[in-house]
Formats: C-alpha cells, structure tokens, sequence
C-alpha cells in the first residue's frame, strides 16, 4: 500500500486540528482608554444653560481638550438636565460660524486603534443635515476625518463606531475640510488624539443644524508616550 494516501490524510488531520485550536483562540477586545461625560462649570450659565467649552469642562484630569476650526471657540458646553438623562452634558456647534471639531488627548499615552475591535462610543444628538464624524490625530501630525456619520438623530443616541470599518480622508484641521483622495491602510498604532467633527456651521438656537456630542469612549491599547 502506498504511504502518500496516509501521509495526505495524516496532514489533512494535523490541518483540521490546527484550524479548529485557531478558531478557538480567544479574540480580545481593546480596554477602555478614556471616558469622558463631561462635567460642570462653576461658573453660572448663559441663558440658553451653556458655557463656552473649555478644557476646564473635562472631567478626566488625564485628557486635555482641544477645539479646531476658525469658529472652533464657539463650541459651546451644554448644563444638559440636572433632573434627568433627556439631556446629557454635551459639546454643541449651534452657534458656530464654520465647520468646527473636538479633539481629547491622553496626557500620558497614545492610543493604538489598529486592532480590529478598536472602538469610539460615542452619545449624539443632530438637528439637519448635521452629522458627527470621527476625527483622528496621528503620532506624526496627520489628521484624519472619517466616511463614518453619527446622524440625523432627534433623541441622545449611543452608537458604536468601528474603527476597522472606516474609510479615512486627511482632514485640513485649520479649516476642518476633507482634502485629498482616501487614504489607504493609515497607520493607527499611534494616535495623538480622538474626536469628532461637525462639517457644517452651525444655525444658531433652536432646530437646524447643530450636533450634540454627550459621553465620549475609545477603546484601545495604550502606548506610553
């Protein structure tokens, strides 16, 4: 009898038990890098029950916040409803003049969202045509804009945003424009900071075109600085 039938069904077997202790391997999920749900200003509110958003308004003493765009300054950083959940603290663009984004970073880490699991989870509410998209700065200073939109919504909505499913553009952060073709396979084991962007101005108190951003999470490996 010939060896290389046993031989092949000996490999074939070998084959089978590999794949199946592959397929039984344990898929990790990225920690929690940060949360951020904001926080209250000492100072009184505006009429409309909102502060100008400053890095004063974060609650994480690790994260620092930064705002872009030429109107960026006008974001503004909503009381929400002391009585309940209907309206969560939340950055708003209402009354910004221009396309406008929110950045956090990590004082201490960068974040590595190359795995395939890495996630933003995100709570928002648009009004318009206003969606959010995520916003990515690179180790190396490049800035990244997502085809991932968070919107319409006309209640908080928490939704979770894959990083693995998004095609990225770069993203001019002094205008907060998309510039350029796709960028193929961008190197995400190292970013700078997370955030989202509003590519619309704002219109102003009541319904139009504003979006809300409440409770900001990534999920993702920390990388020391």
């Amino acid at each position: 009898m010939s060896r290389r039938p046993i031989a092949l069904a000996g490999w074939l077997m070998f084959s089978g038990i590999a794949a199946v202790a592959f397929a039984q391997q344990p898929v990790m999920r990225p920690p929690l890098f940060f949360s951020e749900p904001w926080k209250r200003l000492p100072a009184p509110p505006d009429d409309h029950g909102a502060w100008p958003a400053s890095p004063e308004g974060v609650s994480n003493s690790s994260l620092e916040l930064r705002l872009y765009g030429p109107s960026g300054k006008d974001i503004q950083l909503v009381a929400g409803n002391a009585q309940g959940d209907v309206t969560p603290l939340n950055l708003w663009t209402g009354v910004t003049t221009s396309p406008s984004a929110a950045a956090l970073r990590d004082k201490n880490n960068f974040v590595d969202l190359s795995s395939g699991l890495a996630k933003i989870r995100w709570v928002v509410r648009t009004s318009g045509f206003h969606q959010a998209r995520p916003i990515l700065r690179l180790a190396d200073g490049t800035w990244l804009v997502g085809d991932h939109a968070s919107g319409p919504s006309a209640d908080f909505n928490e939704s979770d945003v894959s990083i693995s499913e998004i095609r990225w553009l770069k993203l001019d952060i002094e205008r907060v424009v998309a510039v350029g073709s796709w960028v193929e396979r961008p190197n995400l084991s190292k970013v700078d900071e997370v955030g989202f962007a509003d590519l619309m101005p704002g219109s102003g108190h009541g319904a139009g075109g504003y979006v809300n951003v409440g409770r900001i999470e990534v999920y993702g490996k920390p990388v020391k600085r």
